[in-house]
């Protein structure tokens, strides 16, 4: 074990030292991420339009971890917001960003109009382009780590009302592998993560809406359920522990990867 570049299995997954922003961190996927990264050392900068979600995540982080935790509240679907995060970030820009912030509004096709499908648009993709343009702007000389989330329906779609969505999330996989086929030799590892059939407050908040008379979802996710080898709905901190990994030196030989997490569905 001579050679000067090799680290322990520590060392990989240590963010001592270092900073991650994570956008949609009031909850789910994206509290998971926030709380993995502080156990690993991170400092954090989290993202979201629901500020008392964030107070929350934030008190909740500090009750185990002495990490420095910054929140923003940002409505990701305007772009001057975008622009006014980074500008009052600016000289402690991220060594990681995490763009998991999403919205997944059930809606037949023929039923979508302008402002709905640009509101999905702005969100979903939009979004993760200018955060993503605004992380290598700042660190063009540095380098860094970009996870995108995207979507197991961004691959093989199984809801029948979410094209606005698989569209939205399909862009982002689109995205994340042009970067990084441009800025993969400047140091920038940005990969997509793929989660699936994983239990959220979206997703519960689903299933109340199918108990409650939509019953094509109560359906849909028998059918969803009944396909997953692992059998069962994935955790949000299943996600996040992917999100660390593709967040360090584990992943410094993957540029563009996709990544599912998804009990399996994508190969069934």
């Amino acid at each position: 074990m001579g050679d000067k570049k090799y680290k322990s299995l520590q060392d990989m997954l240590s963010f001592k030292g270092k900073r991650a922003l994570i956008t949609g961190s009031a909850g789910g996927i994206g509290e998971a991420a926030a709380i993995r990264f502080a156990e690993a050392g991170a400092d954090l900068q989290l993202v979201d339009i629901n500020l008392e979600g964030l107070e929350k995540v934030k008190n909740k982080i500090h009750e185990k971890y002495k990490v420095e935790i910054e929140i923003f509240r940002v409505d990701l679907s305007n772009k001057a917001e975008i622009d006014n995060l980074w500008e009052t970030i600016k000289g402690r820009e991220p060594d990681i960003l995490v763009n998991n912030a999403g919205i997944y509004p059930f809606k037949d096709y023929e039923k979508i109009d302008e402002s709905f499908y640009k509101k999905v648009m702005d969100i979903n993709f939009s979004s993760i382009f200018w955060m993503c343009q605004h992380m290598i702007t700042a660190r063009k000389k540095k380098g860094g780590h970009i996870v995108n989330i995207g979507t197991i329906e961004a691959i093989l779609p199984f809801e029948a009302d979410l094209v606005h969505y698989s569209l939205s999330k399909a862009a982002v996989i689109a995205l994340s592998r042009s970067l990084a086929r441009k800025y993969g030799n400047k140091g920038f590892h940005v990969n997509v993560i793929l989660p699936g059939g994983i239990s959220t407050p979206g997703t519960r908040d689903k299933l109340k809406d199918a108990l409650t008379g939509e019953f094509g979802l109560i359906k849909s996710g028998i059918e969803f359920k009944w396909r997953l080898p692992a059998g069962r709905m994935g955790d949000p901190d299943e996600v996040a522990r992917m999100i660390l990994v593709l967040s360090s030196d584990f992943a410094s030989y993957m540029y563009g990867a996709i990544v599912p997490v998804d009990g399996g569905f994508l190969s069934t």
